[in-house]
């Protein structure tokens, strides 16, 4: 879905799975500084929609999800995992309940492939899938935000601001009423800098909800059986993660960035010693400068001095080993 947006002044176009909005708007500090001042909006339209309804649609996913949303609150917003048999992490789904639909935002172009998987998982319940990425855009406003979210739209409040699922058509009047325009960058700036894992960007096809930090948040540990959830409920009570979430401030002296998948050694081991983890986003923040999230091996001690590549980084605790 490519954003009516990007015919803003400045857009320019971001690339990669984030492909069909804006990168930023000329002015990547600016847009950052505004978002954390609780003004403008981010243009998250290229995510995929899909909604579920039907009277059994909390108890059905319910069973499929590792979140607790039998009970779920309408209005109330939450986060949830669909993992696979050996509890590796496949998707992720950003929900609200409006009293008669489950709504949910999911990474962009990855809603096909996870609706097909929960059209095979319907068997008698009564509910109906449906894939509302062409009519809905998701716009995100920051906390602290007091612009009015338009009476159509479904809002999903949470600790970090607000996502509304949009009705498309009504886009380019929301963003003349509300802007200025953040691009995706600055959003994925003050992602980082709040720890917060994107499926894709800190996973990879073995990670675990434990490496992340994602227990708590999205999975419950309390609820029924769910696919995946011997793997849960084994790490969590005798073992622990094989990895975890580190945030690494940067060596403000390159450059060049670290691109996601840039191998970390130990500083103290030199350029061959062995790999201990991956940076998985790296960004430049208006206040830290160079930061990132990154994977690494879960001995790794705390106080490390790491090199991602060639860029010298300290690492801040996300995950306790």
């Amino acid at each position: 879905m490519k954003s009516p947006l990007l015919s803003l002044p400045g857009a320019v176009p971001a690339e990669g799975v984030d492909e069909g909005v804006a990168a930023h708007y000329g002015d990547l500090f600016r847009e950052q500084r505004a978002l954390a001042d609780g003004t403008g909006f981010v243009d998250l339209s290229h995510r995929g929609v899909l909604t579920v309804t039907g009277d059994d649609r909390l108890s059905w996913l319910h069973l499929l999800l590792t979140q607790h949303v039998s009970d779920l609150p309408t209005g109330q917003a939450t986060e949830a995992l669909i993992l696979s048999a050996n509890g590796h992490i496949e998707h992720a789904l950003y929900l609200v309940d409006d009293g008669t639909s489950v709504w949910a935002h999911v990474e962009p172009g990855s809603q096909e492939v996870l609706i097909a998987y929960l059209e095979s998982m319907k068997f008698f319940y009564r509910v109906e899938v449906a894939d509302r990425t062409a009519d809905t855009a998701v716009v995100h406003l920051p906390a602290g935000s007091i612009a009015q979210a338009p009476a159509s739209a479904v809002v999903r409040e949470t600790p970090y601001g607000r996502d509304l699922f949009l009705p498309r058509e009504e886009l380019e009047s929301f963003a003349a009423e509300t802007g200025p325009a953040a691009g995706i960058l600055a959003h994925e700036a003050l992602r980082v800098e709040q720890h917060r894992p994107r499926l894709g960007f800190e996973t990879d096809h073995r990670t675990i909800p434990h490496e992340l930090g994602w227990i708590g948040t999205a999975v419950h540990l309390q609820k029924g059986c769910y696919r995946g959830q011997e793997t849960v409920a084994r790490v969590q009570n005798l073992g622990k993660p094989p990895r975890r979430l580190v945030f690494l401030h940067l060596d403000g002296s390159e450059v060049h960035l670290p691109p996601n998948g840039a191998e970390i050694r130990l500083a103290d081991d030199g350029p061959d010693g062995r790999k201990i983890g991956f940076v998985t986003t790296s960004v430049r923040h208006h206040e830290l400068g160079p930061v990132a999230l990154a994977l690494i091996k879960r001995n790794v001690p705390v106080d490390a001095r790491l090199m991602a590549e060639e860029t010298a980084a300290a690492q801040e605790t996300v995950v306790e080993p």
